[in-house]
């Protein structure tokens, strides 16, 4: 009995994977949207009010983070986000803060109708043994499915994880040496000797 009630789990739970497969596939095709979540946390040698001040004025955001163009701030709560996309086209949006605790939260979302639809957070707490401040960023994107979606995808990474990595590590070298340590334009050092 218990072989044959293992046998049962097993097929319901084939069964619910090929349910859950074939659901995704017609998503995908009738253009329902996808969504893609991120997350990372870093630690930075700097106070939580620093930290919270420079991110909280928008407009210095491009500074660190490679694919955004542009930010203008329309008034305290709404702004007006250009990011770069493939072919030298651009994608933006109006976003506009739901939740802002000075020197701890700020959270966000896109406005209606934009052309991502996204929200998150950034979290500044002290890191543990007065080391500075931990930094949590947390993102989710509905993007389109199809080509339109593809294209976003690309534009926002293969692992979305990894670029917002990447911009906490530039973010952390920009407010604790004063600049972006890069490789741009430097010899790869590999040689073209025969030996």
């Amino acid at each position: 009995m218990a072989v044959a009630g293992g046998d049962l789990i097993d097929q319901g739970l084939t069964r619910q994977s090929t349910i859950k497969q074939a659901q995704d596939t017609i998503k995908r095709t009738l253009g329902v949207r996808q969504t893609m979540k991120a997350e990372k946390i870093v630690t930075i040698n700097k106070p939580t009010e620093y930290l919270y001040n420079f991110w909280h004025n928008f407009e210095n955001l491009p500074t660190f983070m490679k694919h955004l163009q542009s930010v203008t701030l329309y008034d305290n709560n709404r702004s007006h986000w250009v990011t770069k996309a493939p072919l030298d086209n651009t994608v933006e949006w109006d976003a506009q803060i739901i939740k802002d605790e000075p020197n701890r939260l700020i959270a966000w979302t896109s406005v209606e109708d934009s052309q991502i639809e996204h929200s998150g957070f950034v979290r500044f707490q002290p890191a543990p043994g007065d080391k500075g401040t931990e930094v949590k960023v947390v993102i989710e994107y509905n993007l389109p499915a199809g080509a339109i979606g593809e294209t976003l995808t690309k534009l926002f990474g293969e692992n979305p994880k990894q670029q917002i990595g990447d911009e906490l590590a530039r973010f952390k070298m920009l407010m604790e040496a004063g600049e972006i340590a890069t490789n741009d334009g430097q010899p790869s050092g590999r040689t073209n000797s025969k030996d």
